[in-house]
């Protein structure tokens, strides 16, 4: 039997991240391997046998002493204490590979080169872009930015890139700068896995190995969701309520198309937006945080999913989990949202960040006849069952073991 140990700062169903974490973690376990979870202490872990290996939660938000957050910036940036955390879970549990996904900021890429000393495999994950981009978005105030490549991280510093903070800024520009210097991804990650190939193709660009790189999409479980025929007359926005995600440029594209949404998430820029909804008369029902079946029936029960991004996405599991009810999607232009639409067959692209495009797709939806929306669902589903399976995803994953010499 196969024994990974699977790594990611939060060991529960926080985000996208950690959802396809879990979910691949189930589809090892069915095929005999034995997963070894590592990550923060955190009070709503899942529960595990091996959490007396897990490091100090390390909570930004915690109002710390000033010597305490000094110490929290340290360990954020390399922290030792996971770095012989997972040295002993190693050699406590001898895997065959080690696979993390999001550990910036918590655990560290220093658990890569511990993994590295012991002669195991290291796969990563990669859901964003936080290893050429300080900010992990590629987004300045002023809108999509690449300023930094090339090693540039100074410039994250001018432009407050996080949280419009100088502070927090330059601390996010040394941690890049010294794993860049360090090689703790180049040299210690012996693959990479990347869901979208425009974020494949940009980490290249920015330095990282080609040879290493390898593209695997995300997957959607199918057997979990069940098409709907029934066309809705609302569109639907899924996901945290902040700046890249479009959602001023969407509210003022439902005011000017006359159509109406809902808006599932938190986040925040939630009042904000509550407030642009009231002052344009947009028709706009903010429905909260949603998860499960109750999400999977607000989306299933809309006109088509609206993702009006105006970053640089990655490959969001939310536009295939519409795929799987059987409706289209409306996204943005940017990052590896239009590789996963079929523009005119499974939904429609429009601008990012423009108000008049957007409201031009979705009067082109609204108007749409009701067999033409659900034809749009239907070949959805249809390219979610040829490419996106979970079955797909788990061969994939199982070749790149095998190329290291596992399993």
């Amino acid at each position: 039997m196969a024994t990974q140990i699977s790594v990611t700062s939060y060991y529960y169903r926080r985000g996208g991240a950690e959802a396809v974490m879990l979910d691949q973690n189930d589809l090892l376990r069915e095929r005999g391997w034995a997963i070894v979870p590592f990550a923060m202490n955190y009070e709503q872990n899942l529960d595990t046998d091996y959490d007396e290996y897990f490091v100090e939660e390390i909570d930004f938000a915690s109002d710390y002493t000033p010597v305490e957050k000094v110490r929290k910036v340290v360990k954020s940036v390399y922290s030792l204490e996971a770095r012989a955390a997972i040295g002993r879970l190693i050699d406590d549990t001898n895997p065959d590979i080690v696979h993390a996904h999001n550990v910036y900021h918590h655990l560290t890429p220093a658990i890569f080169g511990a993994a590295q000393k012991k002669g195991v495999p290291t796969v990563m994950t990669v859901h964003d872009l936080k290893i050429g981009c300080p900010s992990k978005l590629m987004l300045a105030p002023d809108g999509v930015c690449e300023r930094c490549k090339g090693g540039k991280t100074w410039n994250a510093i001018g432009q407050r890139c996080l949280k419009d903070s100088r502070a927090l800024s330059a601390v996010a520009a040394f941690e890049t700068s010294l794993h860049r210097l360090l090689g703790s991804y180049r040299k210690h990650v012996d693959r990479f896995i990347i869901p979208s190939h425009f974020h494949m193709n940009k980490l290249i660009d920015w330095g990282l190995p080609a040879d290493k790189a390898r593209y695997l999409p995300n997957a959607v479980d199918l057997s979990t969701l069940e098409p709907n025929n029934a066309v809705g007359e609302g569109f639907i926005f899924v996901g945290r309520l902040s700046e890249e995600k479009g959602l001023r440029t969407f509210i003022e594209a439902v005011a000017a198309a006359g159509v109406a949404a809902t808006i599932v998430g938190t986040g925040p820029q939630e009042d904000e937006l509550r407030q642009l909804a009231a002052d344009t008369g947009a028709d706009v029902e903010f429905a909260g945080y949603q998860t499960g079946d109750t999400l999977f029936q607000l989306i299933a029960d809309s006109r088509a999913l609206v993702l009006p991004s105006e970053c640089y996405e990655n490959a969001p599991v939310v536009l295939l989990e519409a795929y799987g009810v059987g409706r289209p999607v409306l996204g943005s232009n940017l990052g590896g949202i239009p590789e996963l639409i079929l523009d005119g067959e499974t939904g429609l692209v429009a601008e990012a960040g423009n108000v008049v495009s957007f409201a031009a797709q979705l009067t082109a939806l609204q108007e749409m006849p009701a067999a033409e929306i659900t034809e749009m669902g239907r070949a959805g589903r249809e390219f979610a069952q040829t490419t996106f399976t979970k079955e797909q995803y788990r061969d994939g994953l199982l070749d790149i073991y095998r190329g290291l010499g596992v399993g």
